[in-house]
């Protein structure tokens, strides 16, 4: 049973480290704003994991992951939300000058709010919490506590993970303090953000 678990924990860390619109906003959050509000923004996604998480063990999210009138509505949402963010990276990059006038601005704006609502319109976690997760549970054990267990988990490689990566950003923060270095990061972060959003816009299900 133990291996059964530690072989989830596993599978749920590597799903962790894949680069998705989670570290995208953290990123934007670390380099456009500070460490806290990288930290933040990572706390806002991790407390999406478990609004979905909590939704799985209640049985509502597999009525999203079943329906495609509400998958559909979800993704095209989230694809919207991450399209505007990337934008308003974009937007502000226009010119070197919006750095110089409102560096203080910028690096107040990311929030928690903002990875709440990136992981909360990701439908595919929905799928994946109703899917896999019910997959990795130990054989034997009780699904519905089970579930709960690994969402736990999920959230806490979730957070140790997000919360490393934004101290590893830190450490360049003199870097990032140079306008034309956040004006080539904000390009980037937003030409991501934007590129995940499309993806997401036009992907299926499966």
């Amino acid at each position: 049973m133990i291996t059964a678990l530690l072989t989830a924990t596993a599978v749920l860390g590597l799903l962790t480290l894949v680069p998705g619109p989670d570290m995208a906003v953290v990123t934007q959050a670390s380099v456009a704003g500070s460490r806290a509000a990288g930290i933040r923004v990572a706390g806002g996604v991790v407390a999406g994991l478990m609004v979905w998480g909590v939704l799985t063990v209640v049985g509502l999210s597999a009525l999203l992951a079943a329906s495609a009138e509400a998958y559909t509505a979800v993704k095209l949402l989230g694809a919207a939300y991450l399209v505007y963010l990337g934008v308003s990276s974009l937007w502000r990059s226009r010119t070197v000058a919006s750095y110089d006038a409102s560096a203080g601005a910028v690096g107040s704006a990311p929030t928690w709010r903002t990875g709440l609502t990136t992981n909360l319109l990701n439908p595919k976690i929905a799928v994946f919490y109703t899917g896999v997760l019910t997959q990795l549970v130990p054989p034997g054990w009780p699904v519905g506590p089970s579930l709960a267990l690994l969402v736990a988990i999920h959230a806490v490689l979730s957070m140790v993970w997000l919360s490393t990566y934004v101290l590893l950003l830190s450490r360049l923060k003199t870097q990032f303090a140079k306008p034309r270095v956040r004006q080539w990061l904000d390009r980037v972060t937003g030409t991501v953000l934007v590129g995940f959003g499309g993806t997401i816009a036009l992907q299926s299900r499966a």
